[in-house]
Formats: C-alpha cells, sequence, structure tokens
C-alpha cells in the first residue's frame, strides 16, 4: 500500500480547517441572523411576497357659510391588470374593450406589458365596474376610488377650483388648500408567490385611507347665485366679454360671492365655455392652443387682472385729500369741460364743462378737473402713503392662487402730467380685489382687512380642528374722513352719478366708473359701479365690471343697476330691512309699470308714444333722431315717476 507523504497529508489537513472553519463561520452568521435579525429579514421576506395597491381617501368636502356642499365626491373605481396573474389576456383584452370603450391598441399595450400592475381606466362608474366585476376575469383587479363632484355645476368656478386625475388640486380653493383636503392614502396588501402569482385564500393585509378634512368657506350659495344671474344678464344684454362681480363684507373682509361669468363647468373643466369657444372659431385646435385657451378660461379676473379703475379710484384721491387736509366739502371749483396741465390738455367727461361747483358737486359729477387739482394739492409722495395705507402697493393676501401685484409709477418718475391722471384713477393698473379692499378701508372706520375665503377647518368627526384668522392695523384712516366719505358716496347714489343704483327704503353709497382700455384709439371700455349698503354701517361692498360692452358704455348707465339689482335681492336676505323716507312712502303706492320698447323709434315718435306714461323726466342723449338704446330697457318693471334716458344716434 502507497503511503501518503507529509505534504499531501499537510495539504488535506489545510483544506479540511479551512472548511471547517468555514462551516463554523456560517453556523455563526446564521444564528446571528436568526437570532439577532429574524423580525427584521422575516419582514423582508414579507414584502417580498406581497403585491400593493392603494386605495384613495376621500377627499374633504368644501361647504359654503351655510353648509351647503360646493365640492363633493362621487364613488367611482379603478381598473387595473395585474399581468402575471391573466391567464386568457386574448378574453380580458376583448372584455375590457368592451365594457370600457377603450381602444384595443391601448388595452393590449398594458394587458401585455410585464409589469407587478398596470392602470387600465380611472374614474370608471360604479354601475360599470360591478358589470365587469361579473365577468370575473383572472388578473384583472377593480379597486374603489372617488372622483370630485361639483353639486352645482359651473357655479363659481374660477373661485372653488376643480382637482386632476389623480385628485389633487388644480386652480382655486382646491389646490391652494390641498394639504387640508387631500387625506392619507390607504394600502391593501396581497400575498404572491415568487412568481407574482396571487396565493388562493391568502389574507389580504389592509392599512385603511384617512379621509382629508373639509373646509368651510364665506361663499355664500344663493348670494353668489343672485350675484350670477345679475351679471349674466348685463352680459347678454350688452354682448360683453365678460362680467366680473365680487361682494364682500367690508368690516372683516368675508367674500360672499365672486363671479366671472361666463362660467365654465366644474364637472367638465376641460371643455371650453362658450366665450372660449367662441375665440377659437370652427378651427381644428392644437393640443398647444387649447391649453392656452384652457389656462384662460381657469384665470380669475377678480384677482390675477389688473387694470385702470378709472372713476371708482376717485373715492381713493378724495380720502388722501382730506386726511392731508388739503380739502373741504365745500370748496368750490371751476370746471370748462377740460384741465391744462404742462403740456396737455386732459377733458372732462362733460365737454361742455360743469362750470361752477363745489367738492359735493364734483364728486357727484364724477369730474376730472375738480380731482386733478386736489390731486395737485396732495401732492405725488402724499398720495403714494394714502395708497400704501390702503394696501394698493401690495397684494391682498387673498387665499387663492395667481393674484397679481399692481402696476405703479415711481414716486420719482411722477411729474404733473401723472399726478393728474393718477387722481382720475389713470395711466397705473390695480387689481379689483385691491379697488374693494382699499375702499372697505375707508368705509369701515379705517380698519385693515386682509379679503379671504378659508373660515374654519373640520375632521371627519365633526371637530373643529383649526379656525383661520385675519387680522390688520386698526385707524389707518381717520374715523372723520371716513364718516364723510360715506356720506358723500350717499349723495353720490342718490343725486349723482349713480343714482341707477338708487334702492327705495335702503341708504347706498357708491362711484361710477368708464376705464378707457388701452391703447385709447381702441374705442373699448370697462364699465364699473362700486357700490355698499347701508351707507351708515357698511354690510356689503360690491363691485361690477363689464368688459368691452356694445353701444352705451356708461357706468353710471349700465354697471350701476347691476349693483341695484343685486342689492334688490342680497340685503333683504342679509337681514338688512328697508326704511322708507317719508318722500319715499308718498311714491309707495303710485303702483309701477313695463317700460315700452322706444329702440328705433325718431324722438318725435318717442314722444307722442310716452304721453301715456308717467315717467319723471325723459332724457335724450346723444345727436341724432333715431333711438339707439334705452334705459330702463323694454319690458323691465319701474314704477311711476321714474327718470326714463334714452340714446340717440
Amino acid at each position: 500500500m502507497k503511503q501518503i507523504s507529509t505534504k499531501q497529508r499537510k495539504t488535506a489537513l489545510f483544506v479540511i480547517g479551512v472548511l471547517f472553519a468555514a462551516t463554523i463561520g456560517l453556523m455563526v452568521r446564521l444564528s446571528y441572523l436568526m437570532i439577532f435579525h429574524s423580525e427584521e429579514y422575516a419582514v423582508k421576506a414579507q414584502e417580498l411576497h406581497e403585491r400593493e395597491r392603494t386605495i384613495k381617501a376621500a377627499r374633504g368636502i368644501i361647504y359654503d357659510r351655510n353648509g351647503v356642499v360646493l365640492a363633493d365626491n362621487k364613488p367611482v373605481c379603478t381598473v387595473s391588470v395585474i399581468h402575471s396573474q391573466i391567464t386568457d389576456p386574448e378574453r380580458v383584452i376583448s372584455v375590457l374593450c368592451d365594457v370600457l370603450s377603450l381602444s384595443e391598441e391601448t388595452v393590449r399595450k398594458r394587458v401585455e406589458k410585464v409589469s407587478s400592475i398596470e392602470r387600465i381606466k380611472a374614474n370608471v362608474d360604479k354601475e360599470t365596474a360591478d358589470y365587469l366585476r361579473s365577468f370575473e376575469l383572472d388578473g384583472v383587479m377593480v379597486d374603489e376610488d372617488y372622483k370630485r363632484y361639483y353639486p352645482y355645476g359651473s357655479l363659481a368656478s374660477r373661485v372653488i377650483g376643480f382637482t386632476g386625475g389623480d385628485n389633487q388640486g388644480i386652480i382655486g380653493l382646491e389646490v391652494k388648500y390641498d394639504s387640508v383636503l387631500e387625506g392619507i392614502p390607504g394600502k391593501i396588501l396581497t400575498l404572491t408567490t415568487a412568481h407574482g402569482t396571487e396565493i388562493p385564500n391568502a389574507a389580504e393585509n389592509r392599512a385603511e385611507p384617512i379621509d382629508g378634512n373639509s373646509l368651510t368657506v364665506s361663499l355664500d350659495v344663493n348670494i353668489q347665485r343672485y350675484a350670477e344671474q345679475a351679471a349674466r344678464k348685463v352680459l347678454e344684454a350688452k354682448n360683453a366679454n365678460h362680467v366680473s362681480m365680487i361682494l364682500m363684507n367690508p368690516q372683516n373682509g368675508e367674500i360672499y360671492a365672486m363671479v366671472n361669468v361666463p362660467e365654465f363647468d366644474l364637472n367638465e373643466p376641460y371643455t371650453l365655455n362658450t366665450e372660449y369657444t367662441k375665440k377659437a372659431g370652427t378651427d381644428e385646435l392644437s393640443s398647444e392652443e387649447k391649453s392656452t385657451l384652457l389656462n384662460q378660461m381657469w384665470r380669475n379676473p377678480c384677482i390675477s387682472d389688473t387694470y385702470e379703475p378709472g372713476s371708482t379710484f376717485k373715492i381713493v384721491t378724495a380720502t388722501a385729500a382730506f386726511e392731508e387736509k388739503v380739502l373741504s366739502v365745500t370748496d368750490r371749483f371751476y370746471c370748462p369741460g377740460y384741465k391744462i396741465v404742462e403740456d396737455r390738455t386732459i377733458h372732462c367727461h362733460k365737454v361742455a364743462g360743469h362750470g361752477s361747483e363745489s367738492f359735493l358737486d364734483g364728486i357727484k359729477n364724477s369730474c376730472n378737473p375738480v380731482f386733478m387739482e386736489i390731486g395737485a394739492r396732495v401732492g405725488a409722495e402724499k398720495l403714494y402713503e394714502t395708497f400704501q395705507k390702503l394696501g394698493l402697493m401690495q397684494k391682498t393676501g387673498i387665499d387663492l392662487p395667481g393674484e397679481a401685484s399692481s402696476i405703479m409709477h415711481k414716486t420719482e418718475n411722477i411729474k404733473a402730467v401723472e399726478l393728474a391722471t393718477i387722481s382720475f384713477g389713470q395711466s397705473f393698473q390695480i387689481t379689483p380685489i385691491q379697488l374693494l379692499t382699499a375702499v372697505s378701508t375707508v368705509i369701515n372706520g379705517g380698519n385693515e382687512i386682509t379679503p379671504h375665503l378659508a373660515m374654519y377647518v373640520k375632521n371627519t368627526e365633526e371637530n373643529t380642528v383649526k379656525t383661520y384668522e385675519y387680522s390688520g392695523e386698526t385707524g389707518v384712516i381717520s374715523a372723520e374722513t371716513c364718516e364723510t366719505m360715506k356720506t358723500l358716496l350717499e349723495a353720490v347714489v342718490h343725486d349723482g352719478t349713480g343714482q341707477r343704483a338708487y334702492l327705495p327704503g335702503f341708504r347706498i353709497g357708491g362711484k361710477t366708473a368708464t376705464s378707457e382700455k388701452l391703447p385709447r384709439s381702441s374705442n373699448k371700455y370697462i364699465s364699473s359701479f362700486l357700490g355698499f349698503a347701508p351707507a351708515e354701517n357698511p354690510q356689503v361692498i360690491a363691485l361690477v365690471m363689464i368688459d368691452e360692452p356694445e353701444g352705451i358704455y356708461y357706468g353710471g348707465t349700465i354697471a350701476a343697476p347691476v349693483i341695484a339689482e343685486v342689492f334688490d335681492e342680497v340685503l333683504p336676505y342679509l337681514g338688512i330691512e328697508p326704511k322708507y323716507s317719508a318722500d319715499e312712502l308718498k311714491l309707495d303706492g303710485v303702483g309701477s309699470f313695463p317700460v315700452p320698447n322706444l329702440v328705433g323709434m325718431t324722438k318725435k315718435e318717442a314722444e307722442q308714444l310716452l304721453k301715456a306714461y308717467e315717467f319723471e323726466t325723459v332724457y335724450f342723449s346723444g345727436e341724432g333722431d333715431a333711438i339707439a338704446e334705452q334705459f330702463p330697457v323694454a319690458g323691465e318693471e319701474v314704477k311711476k315717476n321714474t327718470n326714463l334716458i334714452l340714446y340717440m344716434k
């Protein structure tokens, strides 16, 4: 027998030693893993054999101030496929195409894709989902989901906003308060084999979703409806581009209504509304063109668009003059119909001029030369100090996305001409919400406010978890100035340019404006009226803007009646009862009658017809012998002794 050499014996012992050491090392490592890391690796093993599917959380509900639902959830389903579990691909493709109304190309691509889970279609209605379940298709998952639903369709569309396919906010309150409303998704964990096939009869692990909190806002559905109806009426009557309106509590900044007609359907936010369909014309739109039009449609002009406010801004100029004590109500002025400033001749809206007048007459007549003179008295620096106090040099802080900033001259660049035009509301731009906020401070006693919508948040147990508070500096304008301005603005409505906003039994203050758009040669206007009531203690302030009305465009003629119509509904609704004066009580029993249609008649024909009607005064405005337009309009019910204005061409 051949003996093993010493060298071979040593080699064998070395190999045995290495194997023994390796075995000991593996045993130690295995013991370490099994004893000290058993839980960690058990979890990893579990995760390896689990497939995760998301359960959507219900988005929080948005309520108006009275608890009316503005944004809700509609139960829908999401259909997905798991490639490894599909046993009959062709049948799955056929059924999904038929039931979900999808193209074969789209479905096949997703069914044949090798992935852990592939979504086929979201927002499938419950009936369709239940029908699909009846086919019992292997590898097809139908999971519960939610779709945002807006019960009032287009009501306050640019304010409320809408959500995208992932249920996240896109515009308006939906995106501003997304973190409040969104909730926390849940999960379904299903056990599978190493090949990804679901293990039969294995229990599912389910992490329940946490629904989003609800948000209560200051909007009032009824006030919003009143405002939208009045806005649509004048939009159609004047064939305007659009009409915007805001109603707010001037004491605390709560917004009751914010209107931009035509609105769009929140349940179909990617469908262009009538205004933008008209802009698109009959041509086929590219995706980029449609996207541009949609973004324009979603834009909120009340906060995102700046404009020259025109004569409504005279409220600010007068406030600055009273604060600087360079003006009194009885100061006398003379208006020849224009004012020469350096090398410029700046006209009054009344070409013939107003002649000699007090400041009270000047504001009632909305006389430009009067305001140019008091603007010069105040001076640019002091005027800008008042702008700063009233919040016109910065954003208001309204809780909606997309607020624009004012566009103002630098103080050092303001010369005599710029100061003159600023004084009556031209050559700078602000947003409608800035103007409304500034005037609120003037009429509420001089206190800063923040215009806002959010009031409080509640959780799913109906417990209030957050109350929104809005603070501001008090006394930024003196009480004396505030009282004076309220009295003056009430006079504007009583017997000035704002007479068409007058309502018997209610004390209303306000200011008209007719702003010429740039370029000046375009002959395009924004007609507006800012009003508040009751004048002695304002509880509601409103601003309406009519963009590019056809025909007669004066703010006092076409915008003031819109606010009168809205206030006629809103003031009693808010519990503000009429208090009739002795003169109003005398006229209370005189009855009413419908206004006849005089458009197209000659002056002589109209005068003959009007003998049968009891109008107080009939005004013929303009040159020519044919009546082009009339206010009040034909068919409108008016009281006896109402004034009638006929525009000639």
